[in-house]
């Protein structure tokens, strides 16, 4: 992205998503998500058919080690060249990209202004931001999205989002090492919100909550009749059980993950495995439910109806049900593939089995540049 010297260039876009609704798919087109994580990378290529997506390819590679730093890719070369290699094993042709930086590494607020034009809230916006940005505005990629109009459409809430351009670029640049074209850059906040809309249907007055369980973090967007009302994260993932249950039974950071997944490992019987995975699960379970509490206390007092837990910990064993007793309310491993048709090559069992990884990448797979 470049850098403008305008105030106008200065509110660059850096996401175009609407927060309410998805804009109706349009013609058929081929575009690739890459979602990049700290510690894998996932790939799905799609196209739009009629009003459906289908998904037409699917994979997913580690992130090269130490490659991902405080919330930037620091090796984009390295991280470039592994893409290119996934993609070309998995024989992708879509050359037109989108990505995600991660939630913690933008800044977000909601702000209530006057109804007005939108050369006005231009300006408006520029304020507002130089007030809650602690950054020259230079420096900063910004966005706003007006998500409800309030008393009769005299004043409007509208979500203000920046990220240093630093960091933005660190991902775009990423994909053009690959030989990729990236058309947008998202936050994977706002994926979870569209992976939900495309997959179910919003109630009204309904709050909801998806949390996405990453490696080393956990992001949290909790929606309101399918508006995004708040969004946070937490500094815990399924990295966090893996090391517990490596120093707690001994083994192997790779036999660790097959206990997290249900499978049994020779040496450790099942009932060794249940009591190593209680603590190390309910650790994460409460850093997310007082996340939960802080974040919608902080925005209301009503109660969370229900819970949709995607990522690669979704599955540990308990986790669904030990995190519906604390919160007190259903919880569900999201399924980013309910509504989305499946190419006759993709290996169908093999994708559904990892689905709730690919929350994210599906999320960032049914944007499009013209979304706002």
């Amino acid at each position: 992205m470049a850098v403008n010297l305008t105030w106008q260039d200065r509110l660059r876009r850096l996401f175009t998503v609407s927060l309410s609704e998805l804009s109706p798919f349009r013609r058929e087109e081929n575009y690739v998500s890459i979602d990049i994580g700290s510690s894998s990378i996932k790939m799905v290529e799609a196209r739009t058919a009629g009003d459906h997506l289908e998904l037409l390819n699917w994979g997913s590679v580690s992130t090269p080690a130490a490659a991902i730093q405080n919330n930037m890719v620091t090796e984009p070369e390295r991280v470039a060249e592994v893409v290119r290699g996934l993609l070309e094993s998995k024989g992708v042709r879509a050359r037109r990209a989108v990505t995600a930086v991660p939630g913690p590494a933008v800044m977000i607020k909601r702000v209530t202004l006057p109804a007005q034009s939108s050369q006005d809230i231009e300006n408006t916006i520029m304020f507002e931001a130089g007030n809650f940005i602690p950054e020259d505005l230079d420096n900063v990629n910004l966005d706003y999205q007006i998500i409800d109009h309030l008393e009769e459409s005299k004043q409007m809430e509208v979500l203000l989002v920046a990220a240093k351009k630093d960091i933005v670029s660190s991902y775009s640049d990423t994909l053009r090492a690959a030989g990729l074209m990236p058309i947008v850059v998202d936050v994977d906040y706002f994926a979870l919100d569209n992976m939900y809309e495309l997959n179910y249907d919003p109630v009204p007055d309904q709050v909801v909550a998806l949390v996405n369980i990453g490696a080393r973090y956990s992001s949290i967007n909790i929606l309101k009749g399918g508006r995004s009302t708040f969004t946070g994260d937490v500094p815990v993932g399924g990295r966090d059980i893996t090391e517990a249950l490596t120093r707690d039974l001994g083994v192997s950071a790779e036999d660790a993950e097959h206990v997290k997944a249900g499978r049994e490992i020779e040496g450790v019987s099942a009932e060794q495995a249940s009591m190593a995975l209680g603590p190390a699960t309910d650790a994460l379970i409460d850093e997310i439910h007082y996340a939960l509490s802080f974040f919608w206390t902080a925005a209301t007092d009503e109660r969370i109806d229900a819970l949709y837990i995607s990522g690669g910990a979704a599955r540990v064993p308990e986790l669904r049900q030990r995190l519906a007793d604390r919160a007190e309310a259903p919880v569900e491993i999201a399924d980013p593939l309910s509504r989305v048709m499946l190419a006759p090559s993709v290996d169908t069992a093999a994708l559904r089995q990892r689905a709730p990884e690919f929350a994210v990448a599906m999320g960032l797979a049914v944007r499009r540049p013209q979304d706002k």
